[in-house]
């Protein structure tokens, strides 16, 4: 009200109305469920992929050390750095899926290599003693030690998924995109509208944040249910 300038800073009330028109176009949902697609196929690929190589770096010290420089690398360098060097090998519209893949896969490999090394050495040996069979050590030793690690990660990925995501879609400017939409409405000036699309953003990063981890938590209560059988 004191600004008095809706285009650098607008109501709530505006951002509302902004929020009802988009919803009432097919093209907000349209955007909405290719961005979804692609980055949250970027975060399970980061989560399988991770996972995967984090279990092999525990058993492999040649694999650990092999991916040590890929690690560090993709920490150290800023997502705008990324979104432009990949833009070159890919194209826009797959851009996010690999930006959030980058993103998540190291979170994801350093969290589970933890949980793989701070597990409790006496129950290794015990398994080893009598003889426990690998898939049964997964399922009674790893899964119960490294789920807190997982989760963790899993945590701090989802929400670093969506943020690099669409930073990448703005920068690639795919179409039925998210980040197509931010970037129109920052070239327009549609100030209301560029705040819609972060709440629109916001709670579908929140949302999904909270169900994949409901998800996590529901696969670990049925474990410890069929531990008490």
């Amino acid at each position: 009200m004191w600004i008095g300038q809706e285009i650098l800073l607008v109501s709530p009330v505006t951002v509302l109305s902004a929020l009802v028109k988009l919803a009432a176009k097919s093209e907000f949902w349209l955007s909405i469920a290719s961005s979804l697609l692609r980055i949250m196929g970027g975060f399970l690929l980061a989560v399988v992929t991770g996972t995967g190589l984090a279990a092999l770096a525990a058993v492999s010290r040649r694999v650990r050390e092999f991916l040590e420089p890929f690690i560090v690398t993709v920490k150290s360098i800023p997502v705008a750095s990324f979104v432009i060097l990949v833009l070159i090998w890919v194209s826009s519209r797959n851009l996010s899926v690999v930006i959030s893949f980058l993103m998540v896969f190291p979170i994801i490999y350093t969290n589970v290599l933890d949980g793989i090394s701070h597990m409790d050495v006496q129950l290794k040996e015990m398994a080893d003693v009598f003889q426990i069979p690998a898939m049964q050590r997964v399922r009674w030793i790893y899964l119960s030690q490294i789920m807190p690690f997982f989760r963790t990660g899993c945590s701090l990925g989802l929400g670093l998924c969506w943020k690099a995501g669409v930073a990448a879609e703005v920068i690639g400017i795919p179409q039925n995109s998210i980040g197509e939409n931010l970037y129109n409405a920052k070239i327009y000036l549609d100030t209301a509208e560029l705040f819609a699309w972060t709440i629109v953003i916001i709670c579908i990063s929140v949302f999904f944040e909270k169900g994949f981890l409901k998800l996590i938590d529901v696969l670990v209560k049925y474990l410890n249910s069929m531990d008490k059988r």
